[in-house]
């Protein structure tokens, strides 16, 4: 594709990102939605439509090479990530679950499953700031500096238990035997073969015998392409020829990659121009600039002191400075609106207590209306943002002509408007402390009998607005280098490398009877296509975006409970290798016998709490997560103290602002035994992973065995494979092909193809996910604050509006 049609593409996707904020903002004030399920179809809509203008944006971003054009549609992608997280949280809301179920809206869309994954931006792990490549290169110093040193450590020999040994001695032992076995069944074939006489068959009988041989080799041969014919012209079996790829696929893979390269060359020269543009703004109008200001505020001094009869004062530069000022309004202005206002007051006191009457009708009016009010959408963060980059595209990109810049570079003179502003708030500073000093000196040489008032006045500011300050958290660690801490951590095991996975090995497939099963009153199991999802939404959105993660509904942390092998450390890794965030371990088990004391443990929580800022984006992992909360810690963990982190974490956690892009990911598999109310607490979202289902076994199946290097041919029965193994979670599977497909067994596939019946035996031997464990996780969630109103509301118990208190209220019953 041209970049043309890369620019046709953000068009189709703004045009459509217009109509629906129209849908979104119409004119007139929508009627409040009485019926739940009318609402929740409106909002899933919205969704669905939503993700289908995210795909086309950033297909778009990913190929387009114009600069700044991919810096455009990067803002419109932020604002359509953070809708579609509002809308998942108000899907949430209204309907008390996770995991929704929109298999009747994709057949009413013409959408395949797949238009529902939430694309993941590539620019997330990848950001090329300085900052963050300077971090992650220091990590990796550390990284490989303690592995050296650990390297360089005498290894300890293990001492063998006598299982080992006895296992140790089987394997020699009947390896001997084997090996015995065959000598002598080579020494008894060669014996009968120099015992029979070769001149006994005759020719013949031998030219028959490979002619049959052959022949049947041959017609089977023909059988099996003819039969393969018949199912590819049925449509039943895939062309093989389609199944590589074809010479413009290959060619359209390689315009990709170069387009890629051109986007880095584009954007070093964007670089070096900003850069340019800048020092050339302050050389050529930075004396204009100041000049300016300079008139500016001294004509507001003297405007007031004309009005109020003496100098006005400067204001601090946390407030803005002389930026503050030119946002008020004159002092002429002021005036005339405080005399405004005193006339309205005169005239007010007159019809002050009518108007007193009149409002209390109000409150009764509203009370009722709070009674007939249906379900509203709450009021977004984004769509302001949504609408004025609609703007900028319609006003600017849109009627762009570019016929001339056919090599898509930048454009100097948008560079020149963009950094104009930054050069002029530079240059606003240094203007400010040069005007602080002639303010001073025009107070003191003119107003010398005010002067004492004055910085009276300015002392009751200053003492007012100190006492509003809060207090700012004690830093333990001032006088230390983050380099220090962060090799510190790494040698506590605290601080590590995540593993080399992506959300999309988490397999699964889609819920295709979703909506189905609930219109016949049975609740469906969410499938491991919807986790995927919803970790998305949850966790790599906010924390690959600073502008998710601060205006959206903020996430602090996530349980992730299911059982054993189910992929709940492999989501953990996945969202640091998407987001290209840092993982720290706080495990109970990792924790245990570092940092000893409590100021062990202030400090150990303290530096992974700051650390974790400074290399944001950030996860704190913390596995066994119910160990924390243990109702009764067992006899053989109390010395662990695995309850340590109890009382400090979630102190921590209160810390964590919409600009910390920090996420704290809980697993665990015996939620149980934990305190639930205390658990729930600590954690805002709570997923329940289940086991896989069918679609997710047979897809399994196939991708894992053909990962490992196995094929699956006919003669592999995966459908069976799939059947057999319902209750195993992705774990057991993984360690199932590991013990099957050997190498030595990838070798002999030529000649012995995969069965399904060599994966029972491995199976066979590690215990699946029984049907009283699954209920036992279920009935766990629903004691879960999400999971009570799930209940509520399906018994009809929910409330929809909470009640109102006041005079009116008291009549309700």
């Amino acid at each position: 594709m041209s970049q043309r049609a890369y620019n046709d593409l953000w068009a189709d996707a703004q045009l459509e990102l217009s109509r629906l904020l129209a849908e979104e903002q119409p004119a007139e004030q929508p009627q409040p939605q009485k019926d739940r399920v009318v609402f929740f179809q409106r909002l899933a809509m919205l969704y669905v439509r939503y993700i289908q203008i995210l795909r086309k944006l950033q297909k778009a971003h990913e190929l387009i090479i114009h600069p700044q054009k991919r810096r455009a549609i990067r803002k419109v992608i932020d604002s359509v990530m953070g809708r579609v997280v509002e809308l998942k949280n108000e899907m949430v809301e209204k309907e008390f679950l996770e995991y929704h179920y929109m298999d009747d809206i994709l057949h009413d869309m013409k959408l395949t499953p797949d238009k529902l994954e939430i694309p993941l931006p590539q620019y997330f792990p990848n950001d090329h700031s300085k900052e963050v490549q300077e971090r992650k290169a220091m990590l990796m110093k550390i990284f490989k500096m303690v592995e050296a040193t650990e390297s360089l450590e005498p290894s300890t020999e293990k001492e063998m238990t006598q299982e080992e040994a006895i296992r140790v001695i089987q394997v020699a032992e009947r390896a001997r035997q084997g090996r015995m076995r065959s000598k002598l069944y080579e020494e008894s074939r060669e014996a009968s073969l120099r015992s029979t006489n070769a001149g006994t068959e005759s020719t013949e009988l031998a030219a028959i015998c490979i002619q049959k041989v052959w022949r049947g080799y041959i017609q089977r041969k023909k059988t099996k392409i003819e039969r393969v014919k018949e199912l590819i012209a049925l449509g039943m079996v895939m062309d093989p020829k389609y199944l590589a790829p074809s010479p413009a696929e290959v060619a359209l893979l390689a315009a990709e990659a170069c387009t890629r390269l051109k986007q880095q060359e584009h954007e070093a020269a964007y670089q070096k121009a900003v850069v340019a543009v800048t020092n050339q703004l302050r050389e050529m109008e930075g004396n204009n600039m100041s000049n300016t200001l300079k008139s500016q505020v001294r004509e507001w001094f003297f405007k007031c002191r004309n009005v109020t009869g003496s100098f006005p004062d400067y204001p601090d530069e946390e407030d803005g400075g002389s930026a503050f000022i030119f946002a008020e309004k004159s002092p002429q202005q002021v005036l005339e609106e405080i005399a405004a206002k005193e006339d309205e007051a005169s005239s007010n006191k007159s019809r002050g207590k009518e108007e007193q009457k009149e409002k209390r009708k109000p409150d009764k009016k509203m009370i009722d209306e709070q009674e007939e009010a249906g379900l509203k959408m709450h009021p977004s963060a984004f769509l302001s943002d949504l609408e004025a980059a609609d703007k900028t595209f319609n006003d600017f990109w849109s009627s762009r002509d570019e016929t001339e810049n056919f090599s898509q570079k930048h454009d100097v003179e948008l560079i020149k408007e963009e950094k104009r502003k930054v050069v002029e708030d530079e240059i606003r500073v240094q203007v400010d402390e040069q005007m602080r000093q002639e303010l001073a000196e025009l107070k003191l040489s003119v107003d010398k009998d005010k002067g004492g008032k004055t910085k009276a006045n300015t002392k009751k500011k200053k003492g007012s607005k100190s006492g509003k300050k809060k207090k700012k958290e004690k830093d333990l660690t001032a006088d230390r280098t983050l380099e220090s801490l962060c090799q510190e951590l790494v040698e506590q095991g605290l601080l590590k490398q995540p593993n080399d996975v992506r959300l999309q090995d988490f397999l699964g497939d889609f819920n295709y009877l979703g909506t189905t099963l609930r219109q016949n009153d049975i609740e469906p199991m969410p499938s491991l296509s919807d986790v995927r999802q919803v970790i998305s939404l949850y966790a790599i959105l906010p924390l690959g975006s600073q502008v998710v993660h601060e205006k959206a509904p903020l996430i602090k942390s996530i349980l992730l409970v299911g059982p054993e092998g189910a992929g709940k450390k492999m989501l953990v890794h996945a969202v640091c290798q998407e987001t290209g965030a840092t993982l720290f371990d706080l495990s109970p088990l990792n924790t245990a016998g570092k940092y000893p004391g409590k100021s062990g443990l202030a400090m150990m929580v303290h530096v992974v709490f700051k650390v974790a800022r400074l290399l944001q984006p950030s996860v704190i992992w913390i596995g066994d997560a119910e160990k924390m909360f243990y109702k009764k810690v067992p006899k053989e963990e109390k010395e662990l103290d695995p309850k340590r982190l109890k009382k400090d974490l979630p102190k921590s956690l209160k810390l964590i602002k919409g600009e910390d892009r920090v996420l704290i990911i809980g697993t665990t598999e015996d939620p149980m035994s934990a305190d639930i109310k205390s658990m729930c607490k600590m954690y805002n979202k709570i997923l329940l992973i289940p086991r896989p289902d069918y679609g997710s076994r047979y897809i399994m199946w196939k991708e894992l065995i053909n990962q490992k290097g196995g094929e699956t041919t006919k003669a592999l029965d995966l459908s069976s494979l799939a059947k057999i193994s319902d209750g195993y979670t992705p774990g057991h599977m993984v360690k199932a092909i590991q013990s099957v497909v050997t190498e030595r067994r990838i070798r002999q596939q030529g000649s012995r193809p995969l069965t399904a019946a060599e994966f029972v035996a491995p199976l066979a031997r590690i215990d699946p996910v029984f049907q009283e464990q699954e209920e036992a996780l279920k009935n766990w969630y629903a004691k879960t604050p999400l999971g009570r109103k799930r209940v509520k509301a399906a018994t009809g118990k929910e409330e929809e509006q909470p009640p109102v208190k006041g005079k009116g209220a008291k009549k309700k019953t």
